[in-house]
């Protein structure tokens, strides 16, 4: 059913309710009108990385992990699986009468806000620092839940508009404030993208954009409904309605801050303050026609979905949970999103070669450094160290030290400090290569309140990993053993001297529930890593020079616009070919890249192009991403791929907001970006075209 029609059904409903009926339908959790055969419905639900918080689900790697396949295509794929597993357990839980939060298929998901400070603990939900690519994956994934039929197989939702991105500890009272540029550069073309695709919901941001809180502002929804015509519900972040009083400081009653975000479009308050919404309208801050508003965008939403009158979707059995085409492609996800940062050589580990392989740290076998935040639950764990047992098998021992706790400074309460390092040791001692994993977890980088971090926040102090961490890399790799390093995180990270001491360093995000499995036969050869960084890793020092994380100004924050060498750039990543694009040219469309492996291992590859306005003071100080594709590359093959670019990408953002042509564009088309740094560390260039 198309939206009109749906809206027409809707308006005939609501016309039917009283107000009372009508508002109490703005609540996240609906209730049930049963004069009017309307059952309850939780409009909070969650589908980050797979169905969360609703029980078993199929467990992909966290956001920035699939941002690191630069696979838009996976992504979509996954967003069906998410949407899929979704109906099948809202079918199940429905005729048992159970229409709990979690249980519904209006999914808050994507986020795709920037991750434009490596500090922000919730970067890790994102699909990293560069809008194209932000853009093009979050498409994706809405794409995916949504589907194309006559009905939305689920609802996708927008999050979390629009300029957001820490910290997490001001953000129930913080003013963003950013540049026209910057909006229309940086902060909305992610936004603007998955408007045009459809996209069902946008949900608000607790802070203050440019002195008007996200959840009632009149400017940005001038932006979303006007100039982009967007048609959808809108839902506040949960209780940053409250904040209007309690933080902002922007309204003085509960009365007030319900009106206001009525008045500037916010349909569903997830939260408490439009119980409220009553009083608001005794007091004449609000009128019947605002509140039906609201009421016939969500029930539009309802039809859609099939809510009220059914569809095909309702046959979807439960069955789907966990199947095994969709643990499939969460494997497959797993293995195209690790990026190899260093390799001496070391990597692949030859199974033949060893008798005893040492895996030591406190994630070698965690369950939670798999699973990111917003995460659902899965009916088995792989971790890295039963991923290379069950891939060893009994050809190889594998010896296991956990070496120290994540933060504190002893595993054991009545332990002294230290209190698993001599155990470490002694593993590294016996093997004859050592598989060391480190890193963080969703206690240490996450959102506000739910962490455990120093900053009690959620967000990062530094990019260092933390003292126990430090103090057990430096013991292990004074060993002397061939190591390594396996780094399970969501966000820049700098391993120090580690980096150099250590033989190779893979990073995986956190791969999923069962993503162990993909990180051993990576390291054991059966597959070549392929992701690449979807941000830049910079040198920890470099904190210290960057702009204050309250500055939302792009100057000196990520890729487009940083001013000294990174640790690891934006778009880099290892395999185990050796491939390069050999030939690049112009095309109506955009460009035409050949790629080649002088390699001994197949792999895929990630083709990308830079455009750089020569001559245009508006353009970013950086080339920046306008296109890619990843490509599989035959050992001692080439492929030849074509890479559209839309001819907006080609503009650049005036200090009006504006896009203009200026300047004369240069292309690059590489493995990654057209920099020093990357040249460096790969060995090739990328070509200008």
């Amino acid at each position: 059913m198309n939206r009109e029609q749906a809206s027409a059904k809707a308006r005939a409903l609501v016309e039917r309710m009283t107000i009372e009926e009508a508002a109490s339908q703005l609540r996240y959790d609906a209730p049930a009108i049963e004069r009017l055969g309307i059952p309850a419905y939780n409009w909070w639900n969650e589908a980050l990385h797979g169905v969360a918080r609703a029980g078993t689900a199929t467990s992909f790697p966290q956001a920035i992990g699939l941002a690191a396949t630069f696979d838009p295509a996976l992504v979509r794929a996954l967003g069906d699986v998410a949407a899929t597993e979704g109906r099948a357990k809202y079918n199940a839980a429905s005729r048992h009468g159970d229409r709990d939060i979690y249980k519904g298929l209006t999914f808050w998901s994507p986020n795709v806000n920037i991750f434009r400070d490596p500090r922000w603990g919730r970067g890790h939900e994102t699909y990293g620092e560069d809008p194209t690519l932000t853009g093009e994956m979050g498409v994706s994934y809405v794409k995916g839940l949504q589907g194309e039929g006559e009905v939305m197989k689920a609802a996708a939702c927008a999050k979390h508009f629009a300029v957001h991105s820490g910290p997490e500890a001001l953000r129930h009272q913080f003013n963003a404030e950013a540049s026209k540029k910057d909006m229309a550069e940086t902060y909305l073309p992610a936004f603007h993208a998955l408007v045009d695709a459809g996209v069902e919901a946008v949900m608000g941001a607790y802070n203050r954009t440019n002195g008007e809180p996200c959840c009632g502002s009149a400017q940005l929804q001038k932006i979303l409904r006007e100039e982009w015509g967007f048609e959808g519900h809108f839902v506040s972040d949960c209780w940053a309605i409250r904040d209007f009083h309690t933080g902002h400081m922007v309204t003085d009653t509960p009365e007030q801050s319900a009106a206001l975000a009525l008045k500037e479009g916010c349909d569903v308050n997830c939260g408490n303050t439009y119980v409220y919404m009553l009083k608001a309208l005794e007091q004449g801050l609000v009128t019947e026609e605002m509140i039906r508003r609201s009421a016939v965008r969500l029930f539009t939403c309802r039809y859609m979905l099939g809510l009220m009158e059914g569809s095909e979707f309702d046959g979807i059995p439960y069955e789907k949970v966990e199947c095994r085409e969709h643990l499939a492609l969460a494997g497959r996800a797993a293995e195209e999103c690790c990026v190899l940062l260093k390799n001496d050589g070391t990597l692949p580990l030859n199974k033949g070669k060893l008798k005893t392989l040492g895996v030591i740290g406190p994630n070698a076998d965690s369950r939670v450094a798999l699973i990111g935040n917003y995460h659902g639950t899965s009916s088995r764990y792989v971790t890295v160290l039963e991923g290379l047992q069950d891939a060893l098998g009994d050809d190889v021992r594998v010896l296991y030290g956990q070496g120290c706790h994540l933060f504190r400074d002893r595993d054991e309460n009545l332990g002294q400090p230290d209190d698993r390092i001599a155990e470490a040791l002694t593993v590294a001692e016996r093997s004859d290569a050592v598989v060391l994993v480190v890193g963080l977890d969703e206690t240490l980088e996450g959102e506000e309140g739910d962490t455990g971090n120093a900053a009690a926040s959620g967000d990062k102090l530094d990019l260092l990993l933390p003292e126990s961490q430090r103090r057990l890399m430096d013991a292990v790799l004074a060993v002397g053993k061939p190591t390594v390093i396996v780094l399970m995180a969501g966000s820049a990270i700098d391993l120090g001297a580690a980096t150099d001491r250590a033989n190779a360093v893979l990073l995986t995000w956190y791969p999923g529930a069962r993503g162990g499995r993909a990180v051993a036969d990576i390291l054991l050869g059966k597959i070549s890593p392929s992701g690449k960084l979807p941000v830049t890793f910079y040198h920890n020092d470099q904190l210290a020079r960057m702009p204050e994380f309250t500055d939302y100004a792009m100057k000196g924050r990520t890729y487009r616009y940083i001013e000294e060498a990174p640790l690891y750039p934006f778009g880099y990543g290892l395999t185990y070919g050796d491939c390069r694009v050999s030939a690049a040219a112009r095309t109506a469309e955009g460009v035409e890249a050949t790629v080649k492996n002088a390699g001994a291992a197949d792999t895929d590859e990630v083709v990308q192009v830079y455009a750089q306005n020569e001559g245009s003071d508006n353009a970013p100080r950086n080339p920046r991403l306008v296109a890619f594709k990843r490509v599989r590359v035959p050992a001692g093959g080439a492929v030849k791929v074509e890479l559209p670019i839309p001819a907006s990408r080609l503009m650049v953002v005036n200090g009006a907001g504006e896009l203009v042509d200026e300047g004369t564009v240069a292309l690059y088309a590489g493995l990654g970006q057209p920099d020093a740094r990357t040249e460096a560390l790969t060995g090739h260039a990328a070509i200008r075209v």
